[in-house]
C-alpha cells in the first residue's frame, strides 16, 4: 500500500473517520490495542465540551446560590447563634470540598465518571430541591422575629434543611470529582497538536465558566435573596442545577466514555505488599527483565519504566521460584512494570501537591484578611459605594481578563519566543502563579503599610487601593488553578485520572484549614502580654502588613521548594 501502510495493518483498522485524529491510529497494531485507541482517541464531538462547559456555568450558580449567603440565612432565617453559625458553615463547606475525594474513587473503581456525574446530580437535585423547600414552606422555618425575641428553628427544621445541605455537599463531591476528567475524555489522547490545543483550551474555559457562575451567584442570586425571597434565590439555584442535569443527559448520545478499569487503591496496596515481600530480592540492572504483561495484546496502557524511586522495583523483580514455575506468583507477590510506576507517578506528584496547600493557605487572603483590610479603608469610589467584599466579584473579571490575557497574548508570544515552539510547560506555568502570589502579598503588606501611615496623618486611604492585589492574585490564580487541574489530569495514570483531580479542590479545603491555624497562631503569639497583636478587632491598632509580609515570605520559601521538586520532575512516559 501507499504511504508506507501495509495491507495487515489496513484490515486490522477501519478506515479514517473524518472526526478522528489521524494521530489516534497507527500501521501494524493488534487489534486489542486498536481498539483502546480508538476508545481513548476519538472520536471527538464538539457538543460534547460544550454541554460539559455548561454543565459547569449552571452547577457553579447552584452551589454557591445556596453556600454564598448560607451564614446570613442562618442567622436571619432560622436564627441561629454566630458561634454554632460559624461552625455549621465552616464543617459544611469541609465537607463539600472533601466529598470529591470519595466521588473520584468511585468513578476510578466502579461507576465511570459518567454514571458518577448522573447519579451525583440526584443526589444533588434532591439536596436543592429539599433547601428550597425548607425556605419556602412556613412550616419548615421558625416565624419571623417580632420586636421582643426571635423563635429559633426546632430540631426537626434544622433537620430538614441540613438534610438538604449535606445532600448537596455529596452531590457536588461527586460532580467535582468526574466532571472535568470526563470534559477532557472528549478529547483525543493523541499528540495531534491541534486536539492538545484545545484541549488546554477546554480547562481554561472550564474555570472560566466556573468563575462566572460564582459572579452570578454572588451578584444577581443574593441581591434576590435579600430583597425579594430566599425560596426564590434558592429557587433560581435549584432550576440552574434542573437545566444542567437536564442538557447533561440529553447530550448522552454525543460523549465518549472511559470505562472503569477496577480499584486504584488495590494495585497500589500491592505494590507495596510485594515490595516488603521482596525486600531481600536484588533489583536487575535491565529494566527489560522486570516483570510486565504483553504490551501487544492487552489492549491497556503500558508505562514505561524510570530509574526513580527503584526500591518499588522490587514488586515487578520475577523470583527464582516464579522464573521455574510462572504460574506460582500472585498480584500481591508479583506486579507489573505499570503497576509500580504508577505509584512512581504519586509519589512525584506528591511534593507538586504540597506546595499547592500553601499556595491555597495564601490564596485564601482573598475572601478573609483582604475583606477585613477594606472595611477599614474609605469604600467610596466616586459616587459609588463599593462593599468590601464585592472586590471578589472584581477578582473573578480579573480572572476573565487575565485567560484573555494568557491565551492571545503571552502564550502566542512566548511560543515564537521559544525553541521548540511549544510554550510554557504545566509545571512552569504553576511555578510562574506561585511566584505571582509572592507579589500579591507583598502587595497587599505595602497597601496596608501605607494605610497604617495615613490613619496616624488622619487621613483614609481609598478601597481602590486594592485593586492591584485583587488583579494580581487573579493572574496567580489563573496561571496555578487552572493549570494544575490539567496536570493533575495528564500526569494521573489512566485509572486514576478522577482521583487526583479531585486532590486540587482537596488542597483548597486544606489551605484553608492551613490559613485558619497560622491566623490562629499569629493572634496567640502577637497577642501575647496585653499587645494587641498583628490582627485586633480594630485593625489601626494592629500590623496587618506584617501578617502580609510574613504570608510573602512563607510563600517565598514554598516557591523554592516547588522549584527543587519541579525541576526533578520525570513526566509520565507512554509505552
Amino acid at each position: 500500500m501507499e504511504n508506507g501502510g501495509s495491507w495487515e495493518g489496513a484490515q486490522r483498522r477501519p478506515l479514517l473517520d473524518e472526526n478522528y485524529s489521524s494521530s489516534c491510529y497507527k500501521d501494524d497494531e493488534p487489534v486489542a490495542v486498536h481498539q483502546r485507541r480508538q476508545q481513548q482517541c476519538g472520536p471527538t464531538n464538539h457538543k460534547a465540551p460544550l454541554i460539559i462547559l455548561g454543565f459547569s456555568f449552571l452547577e457553579g450558580i447552584a452551589f454557591n446560590g445556596v453556600g454564598i449567603n448560607l451564614i446570613l440565612y442562618l442567622r436571619t432565617v432560622l436564627h441561629g447563634a454566630n458561634s454554632s453559625n460559624a461552625a455549621n458553615v465552616a464543617s459544611w463547606g469541609g465537607t463539600s470540598y472533601l466529598t470529591p475525594l470519595l466521588g473520584g474513587l468511585l468513578a476510578d473503581t466502579y461507576w465511570g465518571n459518567y454514571r458518577t456525574i448522573f447519579i451525583s446530580t440526584i443526589l444533588y437535585l434532591l439536596g436543592m430541591i429539599t433547601v428550597t423547600s425548607s425556605a419556602a414552606i412556613p412550616s419548615l422555618k421558625p416565624p419571623p422575629c417580632d420586636v421582643s425575641s426571635c423563635q429559633p428553628a426546632t430540631g426537626a427544621q434544622m433537620f430538614v434543611f441540613f438534610t438538604g445541605l449535606y445532600l448537596i455537599a455529596f452531590g457536588s463531591g461527586g460532580v467535582r470529582s468526574a466532571l472535568l476528567p470526563f470534559g477532557a475524555d472528549q478529547f483525543s489522547d493523541g499528540e495531534n497538536p491541534v486536539a492538545m490545543r484545545k484541549k488546554v483550551s477546554f480547562f481554561s474555559m472550564f474555570y472560566v465558566c466556573s468563575m462566572l457562575g460564582v459572579l452570578i451567584a454572588g451578584t444577581m442570586v443574593v441581591w434576590i435573596q435579600e430583597n425579594i425571597d430566599w425560596a426564590v434565590g434558592f429557587g433560581i439555584a435549584t432550576l440552574c442545577m434542573a437545566l444542567a442535569s437536564g442538557g447533561f443527559l440529553l447530550g448522552t448520545p454525543t460523549y465518549k466514555l472511559r470505562m472503569p478499569t477496577g480499584s486504584p487503591m488495590k494495585s497500589i496496596v500491592q505494590v507495596i505488599v510485594a515490595t516488603f515481600r521482596k525486600m531481600h530480592l536484588e533489583v536487575p540492572s535491565d529494566g527489560n527483565l522486570l516483570y510486565e504483561v504483553d504490551t501487544n495484546n492487552s489492549g491497556q496502557q503500558h508505562l514505561a519504566h524510570t530509574d526513580e524511586f527503584r526500591f518499588l522495583d522490587k514488586a515487578a523483580t520475577i523470583s527464582d521460584m516464579e522464573t521455574s514455575n510462572g504460574h506460582a506468583h500472585t498480584s500481591w507477590t508479583l506486579c507489573t512494570i505499570t503497576q509500580v510506576e504508577e505509584l512512581k507517578i504519586l509519589l512525584r506528584m506528591l511534593p507538586i501537591w504540597a506546595t499547592s496547600i500553601v499556595y491555597s493557605a495564601a490564596c485564601t487572603q482573598m475572601n478573609s484578611t483582604f475583606i477585613q483590610q477594606g472595611s477599614v479603608m474609605n469604600t467610596r469610589i466616586g459616587s459609588f459605594s463599593i462593599p468590601p467584599a464585592s472586590l471578589s466579584s472584581f477578582g473573578v473579571m480579573c480572572v476573565m481578563v487575565w485567560v484573555f490575557i494568557y491565551n492571545k497574548i503571552i502564550a502566542p508570544a512566548v511560543q515564537r519566543c521559544s525553541a521548540s515552539g511549544a510554550g510554557l510547560s504545566n509545571l512552569q506555568r504553576m511555578g510562574v502563579g506561585r511566584f505571582t502570589m509572592i507579589i500579591s502579598m507583598t502587595t497587599a503588606a505595602i497597601v496596608e503599610t501605607k494605610r497604617l501611615q495615613s490613619i496616624k496623618n488622619g487621613q483614609t486611604m481609598s478601597i481602590a487601593w486594592q485593586l492591584p492585589q485583587y488583579f494580581i492574585i487573579s493572574g496567580s490564580e489563573v496561571f496555578n488553578y487552572i493549570t494544575q487541574l490539567e496536570f493533575f489530569y495528564a500526569q494521573a495514570p489512566d485509572t486514576m485520572r478522577s482521583i487526583c483531580t479531585s486532590f486540587a479542590l482537596l488542597s483548597t479545603a486544606l489551605g484553608n484549614y492551613l490559613s485558619s491555624l497560622i491566623i490562629t497562631f499569629v493572634s496567640l503569639v502577637t497577642a501575647s502580654g496585653g499587645k494587641p497583636g498583628w490582627i485586633p478587632d480594630d485593625l489601626n491598632k494592629g500590623h496587618l502588613d506584617y501578617y502580609f509580609y510574613s504570608l510573602a515570605g512563607m510563600c517565598a520559601v514554598n516557591f523554592c521548594v516547588y522549584v527543587f521538586f519541579a525541576r526533578r520532575y520525570k513526566l509520565k512516559r507512554v509505552i
